[in-house]
């Protein structure tokens, strides 16, 4: 046995107990004629101790060689230590080490295995099985575990049946490219691996499974964005029998259990929003309600006058920063080169100083008076001492524009508290979108999504405003969650599938498998998935989901510790029967 102690357990009630620990060593003090040693496992830290009045010589000379990370066991008696430590639980203790064994010797790491430690984000992903011995990547990972467990334990008592599917599947369009794998066995043809289990869960519905949940893997071959994944987490649902009250009302009750359960808050119902309101109020279909600077639309009230720029938009549109009058004109500066980088966009920004004595001061006055500054405050609901930032230009544009503006100051005003959480739902999204590259319709979550019932003639004459039988749970600014009521019926979904652009013998060839499951008595439908590695971030405190993935990507999409994607030898090559031209 290597241990019958944890180095997180001792306290003053095993004083005079004979232990043995084992672990890796965090640090070394060495006064010469007294020697400690910090020995660290996942449960704590517990300090060890040779003086040369107690200890053989040969175990002080043994010990004086100990490196950083070296793994050692120990055996020796608990003792009250002279120095305590409050900051740490074993702090009242200490071990006075009897017999050591080195277990195995270590290199001095790259980086100090500590809290607020000196490696970069390259370097400690590049050594994650070190990076994973400090404190907060490991308490991340250990949280975790724990949400995961509350999530099954939660769908499991409403009677959810956890069931693995595929991973090496057919290539099908979900909108992201797939990853894809070459079959030797198959020459010529090619698995793709799932960028959701979404037609097989469908068909575990039309099987009878009723309610049905998976913390799966996913894969997405797309151009990464900061704290994107190529593989990532979902908690992938469906339920059977239901109309879309049902899954709110079930997986709202999800999020109330773990925000209960794992951070200790309770919040009240969900409000919800339609996509439509989401986009007028904030820009975005993901809004962070902890804050205020909702839109205020400025059309009716700015092109009056001889201001070209106005004149000329399609969307005019401000926010109210609170307390921003105190801005200095360089501050406002920095703001506008902020707002016109390419991340960002925006040609420049108009802004307008709320002045405490009610007075406006602004960078349009040449064309605008106090009259129509005062409009312009009422309907951004302005207040003294605030200032009125305002972009235009196309309404696709300026409203993603704004939105970015306004996280970026809540961020920096302090609005956007970790601690403090604000789920609510989007509801009615639109069915279809329109891309000008193809010139075609796309579904706008994926092609299996129903619209509202009461909307599928309009397929036909009016496509791009038909509601979707669609939703998302957003938290605290982020979407964590998305699903939908689903086609059930082969004809509803042929239609669909002519209208983004399939012709009968692509559907038949793509999605055939699905087709004919349905005439064999599809129930009504419906699901949601959240994004596990962001919804543990969030829960977290955090936004960064890679401190909460074990062995993440970097931001190119490569895992720089086993260095992939690599080349694979020619040999390999030829059994699958692919040649490179590079």
């Amino acid at each position: 046995m290597y241990r019958n102690h944890t180095c997180g357990e001792l306290s003053k009630t095993h004083i005079d107990e004979k232990v043995t620990l084992a672990g890796w060593v965090q640090k070394s003090r060495d006064k010469g004629f007294m020697i400690w040693i910090d020995l660290r496992d996942r449960y704590g830290i517990t300090q060890l101790i040779f003086d040369e009045e107690r200890s053989p010589k040969e175990l002080m000379e043994k010990a004086k060689i100990l490196g950083r990370e070296f793994v050692i066991q120990v055996t020796g008696t608990v003792i009250e230590r002279v120095s305590k430590n409050p900051n740490i639980p074993t702090g009242d203790i200490e071990i006075l080490v009897d017999k050591l064994t080195v277990l195995n010797d270590a290199l001095t790491p790259p980086f100090t295995i500590e809290d607020n430690t000196d490696g970069g984000d390259e370097l400690r992903m590049k050594y994650r099985y070190l990076d994973i011995r400090r404190n907060p990547i490991r308490e991340n990972l250990i949280f975790r575990h724990k949400v995961t467990m509350s999530v099954r334990n939660y769908l499991s008592e409403l009677k959810f049946v956890e069931i693995e599917t595929p991973y090496l599947i057919k290539s099908t369009p979900e909108g992201a490219r797939d990853f894809i794998v070459p079959s030797r066995m198959n020459v010529g043809q090619f698995y793709a691996l799932p960028q959701s289990p979404q037609t097989f869960k469908q068909l575990l519905m039309i099987g009878g499974i009723d309610k049905y949940f998976q913390i799966v893997r996913c894969f997405r071959d797309e151009d990464l964005r900061a704290d994107r994944q190529p593989e990532f987490t979902q908690i992938d649902c469906e339920m059977a029998f239901v109309e879309q009250e049902d899954i709110l009302n079930t997986f709202e009750g999800l999020i109330h259990h773990l925000l209960k359960e794992i951070r200790g808050i309770e919040v009240g119902k969900f409000p919800r929003m339609t996509y439509d309101e989401a986009m007028r109020r904030y820009g975005t279909d993901k809004p962070d309600i902890r804050f205020g600077m909702e839109f205020g639309e400025l059309n009716e009230v700015t092109q009056h006058k001889d201001f070209n720029i106005f004149n000329k938009a399609e969307l005019i549109v401000g926010i109210a920063v609170p307390g921003g009058n105190s801005y200095s004109r360089k501050e406002i500066d920095k703001l506008i080169d902020w707002v016109k980088r390419p991340q960002v966009g925006a040609l420049g920004m108009v802004y307008v100083r709320c002045n405490e004595d009610g007075g406006y001061k602004s960078s349009v006055d040449k064309f605008y008076d106090q009259e129509d500054l005062t409009k312009w405050a009422r309907i951004t609901q302005a207040k003294a001492g605030d200032l009125i930032c305002i972009l235009s230009g196309d309404t696709i544009k300026v409203r993603p524009q704004l939105s970015t503006l306004r996280m970026e100051l809540g961020e920096r005003l302090g609005l956007r508290k970790p601690d403090e959480f604000a789920p609510l739902w989007v509801v009615d999204f639109p069915l279809l979108e329109w891309n000008e590259e193809t010139q075609q319709y796309h579904a706008k979550h994926h092609p299996f999504t129903s619209p509202k019932p009461d909307q599928i003639e309009m397929l036909a004459t009016n496509p791009g405003n038909v509601k979707a039988n669609a939703y998302d749970m957003v938290l605290n600014g982020n979407e964590i969650g998305g699903g939908s009521i689903r086609i059930h019926d082969k004809d509803t979904q042929a239609l669909m599938f002519d209208y983004l652009g399939f012709t009968p013998k692509e559907a038949e060839e793509q999605f055939g498998f699905l087709m004919k499951a349905f005439q064999y008595g599809a129930p009504p439908h419906g699901g949601i998935a959240f994004g596990l590695d962001r919804l543990v971030a969030i829960l977290g405190g955090q936004e960064t989901i890679r401190d909460f993935i074990a062995f993440p990507k970097n931001n190119s999409g490569r895992d720089v510790m086993i260095d992939a994607p690599s080349t694979i030898d020619s040999a390999q090559l030829d059994e699958l029967h692919i040649k490179l031209n590079i």
